[in-house]
């Protein structure tokens, strides 16, 4: 369960997601606060407060897949505002 990196697009949600949320809320939030179809193969991504855990969420053929990674000691570099 790979997804096609060269024919997927990638957002990044910039500022802090709730990481309690999983796929459903996540799908959701992608297509009402995002403006984008969760549907279309791309691949979103998610960051928690610290910046230490990233999920993310994309559709391959028959259902949504969801990754999520943690860091133990460093931090993602994470925009908080949509213009950095």
């Amino acid at each position: 369960m790979t997804p096609d990196f060269d024919k997927a697009a990638i957002y990044i949600k910039p500022g802090v997601t709730d990481m309690r949320k999983q796929i459903s809320t996540l799908s959701v939030y992608v297509v009402e606060e995002m403006k984008k179809e969760s549907l279309s193969g791309d691949i979103y991504v998610f960051c928690n407060r610290d910046r230490s855990l990233i999920k993310a969420l994309y559709w391959e053929r028959n259902g949504f897949c969801l990754w999520q990674k943690r860091l133990e000691k460093d931090k993602f570099p994470w925009p908080k505002t949509e213009a950095e």
